[in-house]
């Protein structure tokens, strides 16, 4: 297997390293690449509004999951866990115990690799790992690094390559924190994965002082996407555009349909004690069904936060509260938020072209067919079905 060594601060990590990591790996041809937020860089000292270890960790994993989301792109605390400076040596040493026989490289930018032969130890680096060093920008030439790498080669007798990625890769972690902190927030959507963009906004970091009551839509989903999977945003995204456009149609409130939706699945990603611990703190009733069946936690949960954290107003937190199993007597948003869930543009299962031509003729009636057509799935699986469900059925029947 080849794999491949990412190192880096991280702080924050930025669609800079997020383009080079992704670049890196499917030019040299890497079955696997492993990120590595450094503890104590030993060429340069962090900035004193850094963020902690535990912050620079989870921002990267963030990353990763959205670089390659199945697995081959990991991340390690590694060094976060050693003592001391973070010597590449001895992260090589390390890796090459726990991957014995197989092919190491370490993947650095081009100021990196110009430098390397002032590295600690880069003879020990050599032995065990190939050494890759890679343009920052398109126009970069390439012939300083060939260079650098015939002297690597002849110095180390180090395995040496370069690569010129076809993307602009040239971003500073200390400029992205020298905008946060100076408050330059659009300019960050240019620069930021929107996932590490909403970490730092929900925990404050970086001199972020917004207040989460009062979030611009852009920065509401760049939190809310913060909480989830990546491969739950394309859903949530469905939803949102669905969701506006069922608003206009029936004369709704769109800023509430739009933030109803960016919100809706904002916990559902939550494990189990983290649902159960808001339920206890914001005195969230479960009924029987529902305490035996995770899926439908998300739905009152995340009203919960869209209420205590993010300071949405009350029919927000009602569509949210009921997105997923509706019930009787159901408003328009309420109504629009069940449907835009159900049959955003991702959404593929019998039926749904039938529900999408429904919803923008006649709004009860798609809304009556979601309902009949969710009730059939769970007779189907053999669970049952939640009397909201067969409420609002019932109520639209009427």
């Amino acid at each position: 297997m080849k794999i491949g060594i990412y190192g880096g601060t991280f702080d924050p990590p930025h669609l800079g390293h997020m383009l080079a990591a992704k670049w890196a790996k499917e030019l040299l041809g890497l079955d696997k690449l492993i990120l590595i937020p450094t503890r104590t860089p030993p060429h340069k000292d962090l900035d004193r509004c850094s963020a902690s270890p535990e912050d620079r960790l989870e921002m990267t994993r963030l990353m990763a999951a959205a670089i390659e989301p199945t697995g081959s792109v990991t991340v390690s605390d590694c060094e976060l866990r050693r003592e001391g400076k973070s010597y590449t040596a001895d992260t090589v040493a390390e890796f090459s115990e726990q991957y014995p026989g197989d092919e190491l490289w370490v993947v650095m930018g081009s100021d990196m690799f110009l430098s390397f032969q002032d590295w600690y130890k880069p003879e020990e680096i050599c032995a065990l790992a190939g050494i890759c060093g890679f343009t920052r920008a398109p126009e970069e030439s390439l012939k300083p690094l060939e260079r650098q790498a015939k002297y690597l080669q002849k110095t180390f007798g180090a395995k040496a390559a370069v690569l010129s990625l076809p993307e602009d890769v040239d971003v500073s972690s200390r400029d992205v924190r020298r905008l946060l902190d100076e408050g330059k927030q659009r300019i960050l959507s240019k620069l930021l994965w929107s996932q590490v963009y909403g970490y730092i906004l929900r925990n404050h970091l970086y001199g972020t002082a917004l207040d989460l009551k009062h979030l611009r839509n852009y920065q509401l989903r760049a939190v809310s996407y913060s909480m989830m999977l990546p491969k739950r945003i394309p859903h949530v995204q469905g939803t949102e555009q669905e969701a506006v456009k069922l608003a206009k149609r029936w004369g709704a409130d769109v800023k509430n349909a739009r933030r109803a939706a960016i919100l809706h699945d904002c916990t559902k990603y939550y494990s189990t004690d983290e649902h159960l611990t808001l339920c206890q703190k914001y005195d969230i009733p479960l009924d029987p069904i529902e305490k035996g069946s995770e899926k439908l936690f998300h739905a009152k949960t995340g009203a919960a936060l869209a209420c205590h954290v993010f300071g949405e107003p009350p029919e927000v937190q009602a569509a949210i509260y009921y997105h997923t199993t509706g019930k009787g007597g159901m408003t328009t948003l309420e109504k629009i938020l069940y449907l835009a869930d159900y049959m955003e543009p991702h959404r593929n299962f019998p039926g749904v072209e039938k529900l999408r031509a429904l919803a923008y003729v006649d709004l009860d009636a798609a809304v009556a067919l979601g309902c009949e057509m969710s009730i059939e799935e769970m007779n189907e699986k053999g669970r049952p079905v939640h009397p909201n469900t067969q409420a609002a059925l019932d109520s639209l029947r009427k």
